[in-house]
């Protein structure tokens, strides 16, 4: 008797022992947690990063190029009235505005200094994640139509004043404080920008980051190389041109809630990302850097 007792017994505790493991509840799947803020804005100084506005935003952008801030050949009473460039007479000015119908796309319309024109869409493809899948990148993609409208007699048919850009955006924001982005890039021109025997094709690989400083204050740089279409160019007039393909840039950014102001300094006067990666031909001398700023305000069009 005691025999069955023990086996009942056990039987029992063996059941409540299978009931409360059935009953444990199934362990969760992991969260899918999004990277965000990998840039501060739609742009790191220059180049564009993978960052677009939120859905229903409106964005306006000013970007604006001063002259170098002591010209080779000036006078030092000419460089000191020109206050580091900022006097001179010479600037040029980007205006942009772009909208974001949902989290993926963005387009805009550009008056990208020189007479020239753009129209731009950018496409996020990837974003950088962790969870249930595991991305190290964000991914996006960016194309640039540009059209020349300054009168040129030497240019024969309207389509030949076109250009095109399209760049892959790579991004990985490393830390809270350290963020990086690779920007491969490829620009067509209907038209050489020189002589005989040119390309019409023109690469470019560049590397961008950003460094937290605070909650409201960054330091951002740029560093581009164009890859081809830089020694040995025969202009119109037979004469040969050579130029150091290098394109340098060191910013601040200061965000004030309503708006992100970016100051900047570097070896470019251009406007547009397509001269300043396919044509830009000051050397790396500092006295020949220029200064700069970009201010972008967006507004939510959406109720």
């Amino acid at each position: 008797m005691k025999k069955i007792f023990a086996i009942i017994l056990g039987l029992g505790f063996g059941v409540v022992s299978m009931a409360q493991e059935t009953a444990e509840p199934a362990k969760e799947a992991p969260k899918q947690k999004f990277t965000r803020a990998t840039f501060n804005s739609t742009r790191i100084i220059n180049m564009q990063s993978t960052e677009l506005n939120s859905p229903g935003s409106l964005q306006f952008l000013i970007s604006h190029h001063f002259s170098p801030v002591w010209p080779e050949g000036g006078s030092t009473q000419d460089n000191m009235a020109g206050l580091l460039g900022l006097n001179s007479g010479l600037a040029y000015t980007y205006l942009s505005f772009d909208y974001s119908p949902t989290k993926f796309m963005s387009v805009g319309v550009a008056a990208a200094g020189r007479n020239r024109y753009e129209g731009f869409a950018k496409f996020k493809i990837l974003r950088q994640q962790t969870g249930a899948k595991n991305i190290p990148v964000s991914v996006g993609w960016y194309s640039v139509f540009n059209a020349n409208a300054a009168k040129d007699a030497s240019v024969s048919l309207g389509w030949n004043k076109y250009s095109f850009m399209h760049q892959l955006l790579i991004a990985r924001k490393f830390s809270d404080k350290l963020s990086l982005q690779l920007m491969p890039t490829l620009i067509h021109f209907n038209v050489v920008p020189y002589g005989i025997n040119n390309s019409n094709l023109v690469g470019s690989i560049g590397l961008g980051g950003k460094y937290k400083l605070s909650s409201n204050k960054n330091i951002t740089f740029e560093y581009a190389r164009q890859l081809n279409m830089y020694e040995n160019l025969i202009d119109k007039n037979g004469n040969i041109i050579n130029y150091k393909p290098d394109l340098v840039s060191l910013g601040m950014e200061f965000n004030t809630g309503g708006h992100l102001f970016q100051f900047y300094i570097g070896n470019t006067t251009s406007s547009s990302a397509i001269d300043q990666l396919a044509r830009n031909t000051t050397n790396l001398k500092l006295r020949n850097w220029s200064l700069g700023f970009t201010l972008n305000r967006s507004l939510n069009l959406k109720k």
